[in-house]
């Protein structure tokens, strides 16, 4: 599926771009299943606020691990707690197994050519723990500041890999992502652990986070494919623009390593962790 370009620039860089690696009749799809699930979600029963600031996690949260559940925007909120706009406006993402068990959302992640591509990459037996509908919205969609998706799947030796999916056209003024070509290659600097319902962030080295000098924008169409190292450097900026930013995420470890049993996403016999196919 990669070319030998694409494998090289991956090696290189972190990351590699493929355009139009989804259809925009797949992508309608699974935007409609989102927005459905928004529409039945009442946030009147149960409700959480997703940040990357504030790494404080309650147990809406933590139980979003195996299922499915909506979350707020940080700026969706008025100073009385009530909603400034519609709720559809208002949800910062879909969390965290869609791709397990909502069948359309099955149907998007369950690809051959997915597959290949972690071949391509070096994942020979891929694993996929999370699933992530980002909605970026349009005037409120918040920052998701520098990190490495290798925080949150550690693994001995680290093999995580982000599936990024672009669902709208990702721009500098909705918020598209920004990575720090070669920063693969840096080290860990955190790792989020999980024991029970107790969480902690464990600070590991002092490199420091990417400024502008070094990171990129990776601009891309809809129907783009990101596909990235769980060590590269990568952030977000806030959506300021009046165009949201629809994105879908896959988070991927390859099997032969060793996956933490501190990573705050954990499966069992009864609910075991699957490939693309």
């Amino acid at each position: 599926m990669l070319t030998t370009e694409q494998k090289q620039q991956f090696q290189r860089d972190g990351y590699v771009v493929i355009p139009n690696f989804k259809s925009l009749d797949e992508i309608a799809r699974l935007r409609e299943r989102a927005a459905q699930i928004v529409n039945e979600f009442d946030p009147s029963v149960a409700q959480g606020v997703f940040s990357t600031k504030n790494q404080a996690a309650d147990d809406y949260f933590l139980r979003s691990d195996n299922t499915i559940r909506c979350f707020f925007e940080e700026e969706a909120f008025d100073a009385e707690g009530n909603l400034k706009q519609d709720k559809s406006l208002s949800i910062n993402k879909i969390g965290h197994a869609m791709h397990d068990l909502d069948p359309v959302f099955r149907a998007f992640s369950t690809d051959a050519r997915l597959a290949a591509v972690a071949q391509g990459v070096g994942l020979e037996v891929p694993q996929v723990w999370q699933s992530m509908y980002i909605f970026k919205q349009p005037g409120i969609g918040g920052e998701v500041r520098w990190h490495q998706d290798a925080t949150y799947f550690d693994t001995t030796p680290i093999s995580v890999t982000t599936f990024w999916f672009a669902l709208e056209d990702a721009t500098l003024e909705n918020g598209c992502l920004w990575a720090e070509p070669g920063g693969h290659r840096t080290p860990l600097r955190e790792r989020f652990l999980r024991n029970g319902d107790e969480i902690r962030m464990e600070k590991l080295d002092s490199t420091p986070w990417p400024d502008d000098s070094t990171a990129v924008p990776l601009e891309c169409k809809a129907g783009s494919l990101v596909c990235f190292h769980g060590l590269l450097p990568h952030y977000s900026a806030p959506n300021r623009s009046p165009v949201s930013r629809h994105a879908y995420t896959l988070h991927v470890t390859d099997g032969r390593t060793a996956y933490s049993p501190q990573n705050w996403i954990q499966r069992d016999a009864a609910f075991p962790v699957r490939g693309f196919i």
